[in-house]
């Protein structure tokens, strides 16, 4: 299989991935948590996360990767907060965190940045579960967004995704979904308000979520889709 070209900065996906051999890859409901505290530590600082639904042997996102600037910017503000926690620590180590909040990131950045996820899930499960070998299915998927409809399909496709599977009856039953919470007031890490100004507010995202989003409008940004 052709290695895909790696993420680029700046830019559109829905990317996805599935368990080797269409394994489960949530096997408790714990998993799922964990999942999401692990997407946080090694996917957020890269990416803007606009959608996501985690299923038993896969899961969708939609994201923007970051462009480098506001990734050095991250990565300069976490330095100076842990600065701020550690006053007793001298100046030369500010400047050692400062060149570090600099340090050139490569081409490959952000999908090394998604492998490294992949691998630390991968080794808590087979810790746990005494597994080994693949979790994920390589390479993992991603398909670049390029127009607004496409954003809007996107999104509407993952959260449906629960029910085109039938785990549920109604996608909007499935808890590992950001659907609802897109919807609520409740804080989140979540671009809601750019999701919800996209789709021209709730009452539009609630209307595009009723049209399923069809397998030829699906082909532009999951071409081989997980079952």
């Amino acid at each position: 299989m052709t290695s895909p070209s790696p993420l680029l900065y700046d830019t559109y996906y829905h990317i996805y991935n599935r368990g080797n051999n269409r394994e489960n890859i949530f096997i408790q409901e714990r998993n799922y948590t964990h999942f999401m505290n692990l997407y946080g530590k090694y996917i957020e600082p890269i990416a803007d996360t606009f959608a996501y639904c985690l299923l038993r042997n896969h899961f969708h996102v939609s994201v923007r990767i970051k462009s480098k600037e506001e990734i050095f910017e991250y990565r300069k503000t976490l330095k100076v907060s842990t600065l701020i926690n550690r006053r007793d620590q001298p100046d030369s180590l500010a400047n050692q965190y400062e060149d570090q909040s600099r340090k050139p990131l490569g081409s490959d950045y952000p999908s090394r940045r998604f492998s490294d996820f992949f691998n630390a899930y991968a080794k808590a499960i087979n810790n746990a579960y005494g597994r080994t070998g693949s979790l994920f299915q390589h390479p993992f998927g991603r398909v670049l967004i390029t127009t607004d409809r496409q954003f809007w399909n996107v999104i509407a496709y993952i959260h449906q995704n629960p029910q085109k599977h039938k785990f549920v009856d109604d996608f909007r039953k499935w808890k590992w979904s950001s659907y609802g919470i897109l919807l609520s007031d409740k804080p989140t890490k979540l671009q809601r308000n750019i999701v919800l100004e996209w789709f021209g507010g709730k009452q539009s995202y609630l209307d595009l979520h009723e049209k399923w989003v069809t397998e030829a409008d699906s082909k532009w940004f999951a071409e081989d889709d997980y079952d």
